[in-house]
């Protein structure tokens, strides 16, 4: 596997519209760190064997909104680009009020041109959605919340 550069160019557009400093993604001994303007290093726990310059990329600052802890939260799997609805145009996989099982697909997760599905994962009424169609999300990043039944 090897980066092209349009994939660290859309990596580092990613990033850009994120609330995140970092993005760190291995794959296949492949190590790609891209870090902004004054977001200290993370030290490594060994040197890559082949690694990308760290691209500085212009701050970005986003705050969650603080919710009811009674809430359970449903985060991402992986990091990568977020959707909503199955295709462009298509009505959305769920909407505020909805009734969610465990099994309920709540979006997609593009990661490099790979859709990747995302169950809910806890039975419930959706109460918030914290992210938009298109947003870089990170991994373990609340993307909705829920009310349990």
């Amino acid at each position: 596997m090897s980066f092209s550069h349009d994939d660290v160019q859309r990596l580092i557009q990613l990033l850009d519209r994120s609330h995140f400093d970092e993005l760190h993604l291995e794959a296949e001994g492949i190590k790609l760190t891209l870090r902004r303007n004054g977001a200290p290093a993370v030290p490594a726990a060994a040197p890559p064997a082949r690694a990308a310059a760290a691209v500085p990329v212009a701050p970005v600052t986003a705050a969650l909104p603080v919710s009811d802890p009674t809430l359970i939260e449903i985060r991402a799997p992986m990091l990568g680009t977020f959707y909503g609805a199955p295709k462009p145009g298509a009505s959305p996989f769920v909407a505020i009020g909805t009734r969610l099982t465990a099994d309920s697909a709540v979006g997609i997760i593009e990661v490099m041109k790979l859709m990747n599905s995302v169950a809910a994962g806890v039975e419930g009424v959706l109460v918030e959605v914290l992210v938009r169609d298109g947003d870089l999300v990170e991994f373990e990043q609340v993307l909705m919340r829920v009310r349990p039944v």
